[in-house]
């Protein structure tokens, strides 16, 4: 049975009202629960290609860090769930909602937050980013693989563009930008060798 979806409720009662198995994913924007689409097709190609190039450089450089299966951001009375994570062994038992509901709270749990735009792309390039920038997390990569941004974010003509927002030392995110061939940069993961060109490539494989 499809439960109703209430009109505005705290983070706790969205917690609460969450459906086990639901066939679909839900987040909580402001006291609002939206049904967000699932990753498909050549989304669900980006994101899965980025989770294992991040898990093997975790593995790599035996790095204390871990990528959850599932994970809740919650910042003020928002719960969001990236596409891809990265969190600290090392912090995350500080995190009181970690234990017994996958959820974080404290931007120091996270490393890396990872959004593959799809149609709602503001939500990436706006609300999630002011909300994540907030909250204090390390680093948010914005992988546009369809240039779908709006031309404030990513330019014009609009591309491809993959986005690594850093936090500097006043706590606000500066914005660096990849394309093409361009190896992207990271401070969490200084050795990364990936190119937006590769996950383009990941993205049209041929599923056999």
């Amino acid at each position: 049975m499809i439960q109703a979806i209430p009109k505005q409720v705290t983070f706790d009662e969205f917690m609460d009202w969450y459906p086990e198995h639901s066939e679909h994913h839900y987040e909580l924007h402001d006291g609002e629960i939206i049904e967000m689409p699932k990753p498909i097709g050549k989304h669900s190609q980006v994101a899965g290609f980025l989770v294992a190039e991040v898990n093997f450089e975790i593995r790599r450089l035996r790095l204390p860090y871990f990528v959850p299966k599932e994970c809740i951001v919650k910042y003020s009375e928002s719960g969001y769930e990236p596409d891809l994570i990265v969190l600290d062994s090392n912090t995350i038992a500080a995190d009181t909602r970690w234990a017994k509901e996958s959820t974080i709270t404290r931007g120091e749990s996270a490393k890396v937050v990872v959004e593959v735009v799809s149609t709602n792309w503001s939500d990436d390039y706006a609300m999630k980013l002011e909300d994540y920038e907030a909250l204090g997390i390390a680093e948010y990569w914005v992988c546009d693989y369809l240039g779908l941004g709006g031309k404030r974010y990513i330019g014009s003509p609009k591309q491809p563009t993959f986005s690594v927002y850093q936090l500097n030392p006043a706590g606000e995110y500066q914005v660096k930008q990849f394309r093409g061939q361009q190896v992207i940069e990271s401070l969490v993961f200084p050795e990364l060798q990936l190119s937006l060109e590769q996950i383009l490539a990941a993205a049209t494989a041929p599923v056999t």
